[in-house]
């Protein structure tokens, strides 16, 4: 088992300013609509707009023969595409082919079926209403349950029914505790359609040059995607090259392979020429992946004193029309985490995956375990109000004990280290708890709605030991020091807002005794960097750190080696930026080492010149997070709105590199579990049209809608891996809204209220206080 490390006077540890937000904040980073090249050339995609049809004929003569137009390509020119590729596997998965361009039907709204090429933008989008679909529009089902009632319209007809997979777990004796126990408590439970929403949209270029083919991309997934696409356009991947600039923001929906990336390769090698597409903020609602989409029916089995025994989950995916990469896999994360920070030793759960005409659900941020932490937390509190207590007092009798890691859930997991009661005291103590009830009861008594709730959470993350993994679960990572003693660090982790050019740099600066700014950290290019995994399920630092850390200490036995070379000493060690003899206390830097690598005029036995070491890590477990969330609500009774009154955050993510760093991904985190809680939902009708497409129609939090967030943290390190980290990109979104749900419930419990499903809208709250809770 891998030990901590712990170093005092370091620069891991302290709250560093990131050395990314300089060009982010001046205008000086490039994204991919930054990227001008010449001849570039634009595409525009002609998309569906029936969520269900047959293409009885396209005909693209006029948008050809446009002035300023190049081509025009259908699913007829792009047969010999592969599909796009889905990664996860599930016994009995039905996979549809899912073509880069709509062949004979479409299956939801947004389906790409043409694509125009021009000169400009503003010509491809002209010729794009000179092209003719005939279309025969079909029934559409845009709901999950409906989509499994019987006569429901078929999203694939080759297929009798709209179930994709179904999926079955159990630990323990489920119906055993069920039978015995004192109390059973049941609730259908949602979560809501969510659109990610990233401040940059998708783009993609492409150029086809001297038989290389190079792709840039808003992905979060290089070099993945470089194979992937490779294979469908069967070109050899080493004739392709990913380039990721800036992302612009992901939250995992950009951890994916879509049609766009392939098309735009396929083009630029038709035409010869670079070819840009821009993704509209309407195509991005549309075509880009939605997260959540869950309807639970959950049932916990107690005994009177507040024991839980026994868990039970039926768990309905709208999957969308087709899997993305991920698609099938998310709703299983959710299985894995559903007995919580909690002793549940007997659980059972199935999952139905269910086919709709609407867009895929995938990854987004959480991806599976904000559903399973909403649905045991708001059971946790429906199962103190069936036991007159309090929602604290049953989570703390109800914890995993601090002495009982690593722990075996009844999912099959091993939870690697915890201390759960200890974030939830904390917050319970910031909050001062016992009067924050007292404050509550008077404002009850004044006729004022103030609510409290509390959250628990744990996640799994640090994706992940390979075996457990689509694509492989380690990460790679490289470090050179360079002839005059700087250091260049490339890992094949693809950050994009995690920080890890700033964290990345503190650990090899510390491990190296340079300074943060002699270290430059490289990413996001599959012809610099070597093959790396990627950045998602909070692995860039928990995954690629370590990655790093192995890596130097690679390097570093090379550098003892010159060290010694240069002192002529057999007693010689590394600290601090300098070789030391042990025996005369002579010194020499690292740039002395470095350089006198690569002039090689003498060299160590055995060893070559230059100073270069590169490691890919495996880990051997997945790390688990946890942490407490507490919200303070109170609601206006005319008018239903919920104000957010306090809230505070407490999360334990292991060993932390950067406060700062850790305090701003809670943060965000929070503000998307708020946006969930209380403001936004893709709401599609019955024909599978999109009424949200837009965000005059899609509520998302502004700064005025998001409260004072007070961040605090514990530390309990993991033994999965030697820098003792855990991961804390979602962590805040996974702790939030069911904190906000529980907080607003409480609020309204004198009125009869047991449960509220998300969006908490005004308009919701506001029927719900009009009709006395009886809605």
């Amino acid at each position: 088992m891998a030990t901590t490390i712990t170093k005092p006077d370091t620069l891991v540890g302290k709250r560093i300013k990131r050395k990314e937000d300089p060009r982010l904040i001046t205008g000086t980073a490039t994204y991919v609509d930054d990227i001008q090249m010449p001849g570039m050339h634009h595409a525009c995609i002609l998309r569906s707009p029936h969520a269900a049809a047959r293409i009885r004929s396209i005909n693209t003569h006029a948008a050809a023969g446009h002035p300023g137009v190049v081509a025009v390509f259908t699913g007829a020119d792009v047969a010999g595409v592969g599909p796009v590729p889905c990664g996860a596997s599930l016994p009995g998965l039905r996979v549809p082919h899912h073509s880069i361009l709509a062949k004979d039907r479409v299956y939801f709204v947004g389906h790409p079926v043409a694509v125009v090429v021009a000169r400009d933008r503003y010509i491809a989008t002209d010729a794009l209403d000179l092209i003719e679909v005939d279309y025969d529009v079909l029934p559409a089902v845009a709901d999950p349950e409906k989509a499994l009632a019987p006569g429901a319209p078929a999203v694939h007809p080759e297929w009798p029914d709209n179930i994709a997979f179904t999926y079955h777990q159990e630990g323990g004796e489920p119906d055993k505790a069920f039978a015995e126990a004192e109390v059973v408590v049941k609730q259908r439970i949602t979560s809501q359609r969510l659109i990610p929403t990233a401040m940059e949209t998708r783009g993609v270029v492409a150029e086809h040059r001297a038989g290389q083919l190079t792709i840039w991309s808003s992905t979060q997934i290089p070099h993945l995607m470089r194979t992937l696409v490779a294979m469908m356009l069967g070109v050899p991947e080493n004739l392709l090259r990913v380039v990721t600039p800036e992302v612009g923001g992901g939250f995992g929906s950009k951890l994916n392979v879509y049609a766009e990336e392939a098309l735009m390769g396929f083009v630029a090698m038709k035409i010869g020429k670079p070819v840009k597409w821009i993704e509209s903020r309407r195509e991005n609602y549309l075509c880009t992946i939605h997260g959540r989409g869950h309807v639970d029916y959950y049932e916990i089995a107690a005994r009177k004193d507040g024991t839980v025994l026994g868990l039970k989950l039926k768990l309905i995916q709208d999957l969308g029309a087709y899997h993305q990469l991920l698609t099938p896999a998310i709703p299983t994360l959710s299985v894995l985490m559903m007995p919580g920070l909690y002793r549940f030793r007997n659980v059972s759960a199935d999952i139905i995956g269910a086919f709709t005409n609407c867009v895929p659900t995938d990854a987004y941020r959480g991806a599976g375990r904000p559903e399973a932490t909403h649905g045991v937390e708001r059971m946790m509190d429906l199962l103190a109000v069936e036991l007159k207590a309090d929602p604290a007092e049953i989570r703390l009798k109800n914890f995993i004990g601090a002495d009982e890691f690593p722990y075996a859930t009844a999912t099959g997991l091993s939870y690697d280290s915890g201390d759960y009661a200890k974030p939830l005291k904390k917050a319970l103590d910031i909050v001062d708890y016992h009067h924050l009830r007292q404050e509550q009861a008077r404002a009850k008594a004044a006729g004022r709605l103030m609510g409290v709730g509390l959250s628990t959470y744990g996640e799994i993350c640090a994706f992940g030991p390979s075996p457990a993994t689509p694509a492989g679960g380690w990460e790679s990572a490289t470090v050179k020091v360079e002839p005059t003693g700087k250091v260049t660090v490339m890992t094949g982790a693809s950050p994009h807002g995690q920080g890890e050019e700033t964290t990345f740099a503190q650990i090899a600066a510390d491990e190296l005794g340079v300074t943060m700014d002699d270290v430059t950290v490289i990413h996001g290019d599959t012809a610099v960097v070597q093959y790396g995994i990627g950045t998602f399920g909070s692995r860039g630092t928990a995954v690629g750190g370590p990655a790093l850390y192995f890596a130097i200490q690679e390097l570093k036995k090379k550098i003892v080696k010159f060290g010694a070379m240069l002192l002529d000493s057999d007693d010689v060690s590394f600290s601090g930026g300098l070789c030391v003899c042990n025996k005369s206390g002579k010194t020499v830097p690292l740039a002395a080492i470095a350089g006198a690598s690569y002039r090689a005029m003498k060299l160590p036995a055995g060893e070559q010149p230059g100073m270069m070491a590169t490691y890919f890590w495996e880990p051997p477990n997945f790390a688990f997070p946890f942490g407490a969330h507490i919200a303070v609500t109170e609601i206006d009774r005319d008018t239903g709105q919920v104000a957010i009154k306090r809230y505070v955050a407490v999360d334990d993510c292991g060993k932390i590199i950067n406060p700062l760093l850790v305090d701003g991904q809670v943060h965000g985190g929070v503000v998307q579990g708020i946006g969930q809680a209380l403001y936004e939902q893709a709401v599609y009708d019955d024909n599978g049209q999109l009424l949200t497409g837009e965000l005059t129609d899609y509520a998302i939090p502004k700064a005025s809608m998001v409260p004072w967030i007070e961040s605090s943290h514990t530390e309990t390190p993991s033994p999965v891996n030697p820098l003792g980290v855990k991961g804390v990109g979602e962590a805040g979104t996974i702790g939030c809204s069911p904190a906000v749900v529980n907080s607003v419930v409480d609020a309204l419990s004198h009125l009869g209220v047991r449960h509220i499903d998300m969006p908490l809208t005004p308009e919701r709250i506001w029927k719900l206080i009009s009709a006395g809770g009886r809605a």
